[in-house]
């Protein structure tokens, strides 16, 4: 997509976005920028921001599988997931740290993630495709964010904002699918060692496997498939909760084993957003 090619509202509202994450400031939702509903319109402004991100020297390592829960999909009035890009330097190490004032307003969801030993090139992806493809799969957290402010959105407000995207962490340990029940698996999370959520892998579109194939099958028909190497985010499997500073979380998903992560106290005489009230369900 060249400067020439992108329409002024997808390019308007890019900016938006991009200002609020240079800023640490969110904006106003953007869906009003785009044309009602225009969920092609939201794919372009993710598109043009990713790109500018790689001009940047970013890298692209692999996409996130967002609205894989049904109560939440209803919600928002939409009948499918939405997907996004995940860049190098959104990894955090296993039980790594994340730094004061990196995100805008962070929660945190556990997920499986499946890292790719072959191409995903078809259309038409079936789960056998996806299982011969698949390398390994890891426990992971996602640490979803948002540019909008009050987590205010529409699909057209989390397309655009890279489905919501922030960072992730991956456990470190792999895990080969052969004798894995994905759908089966159960996931526990807690915050300071404290319970805060737990689900089974068929909150996930009924299983991973079936958000993975339609991911495949979605960016294949787009003329972008998966390929080896590319690390796929599968979705949450349970509620997600809000983070801030101080806060420590672990997740073990059975099969798979534990991930942490905690999020940093912010410097003396600096200031960092308290989390937003905690939500019930799933927006990624």
């Amino acid at each position: 997509m060249t400067t020439g090619d992108v329409p002024a509202e997808v390019a308007k509202t890019a900016d938006v976005l991009a200002e609020a994450s240079r800023t640490a400031l969110p904006c106003p939702p953007v869906r009003g920028l785009l044309p009602d509903g225009d969920l092609a319109a939201a794919y372009a402004v993710q598109r043009l921001n990713v790109e500018r991100a790689l001009t940047g020297g970013r890298r692209v390592i692999g996409r996130k599988i967002g609205l894989t829960s049904p109560a939440v999909q209803r919600q928002l009035g939409v009948d499918q997931p939405d997907f996004g890009a995940l860049l190098s330097d959104m990894a955090v190490p296993e039980y790594g740290t994340v730094p004061a004032g990196r995100l805008l307003q962070p929660r945190v969801e556990a997920e499986v993630a499946l890292v790719l030993g072959a191409d995903l090139p078809h259309a038409q992806c079936t789960v056998a495709d996806v299982l011969r493809a698949v390398d390994f799969a890891l426990p992971a957290l996602e640490i979803v964010d948002s540019r909008i402010a009050g987590w205010d959105i529409t699909i057209v407000d989390t397309v655009a904002d890279n489905a919501s995207s922030g960072l992730f962490v991956l456990g470190g340990t792999p895990v080969p699918l052969t004798g894995l029940d994905l759908r089966n698996v159960a996931m526990t999370m807690t915050r300071d060692g404290e319970q805060v959520s737990e689900g089974t892998g068929a909150a996930c579109l009924g299983s991973p496997l079936n958000a993975a194939v339609w991911l495949a099958s979605t960016l294949a028909a787009m003329g972008d498939p998966l390929r080896a190497g590319d690390v796929v985010l599968t979705g949450a499997l349970g509620p997600m909760t809000d983070a801030g500073p101080g806060m420590t979380f672990e997740a073990h998903i059975s099969g798979l084993g534990r991930v942490g992560v905690t999020f940093a106290e912010p410097e003396p005489d600096t200031e960092v957003a308290a989390p937003a009230d905690a939500v019930e369900g799933d927006r990624s």
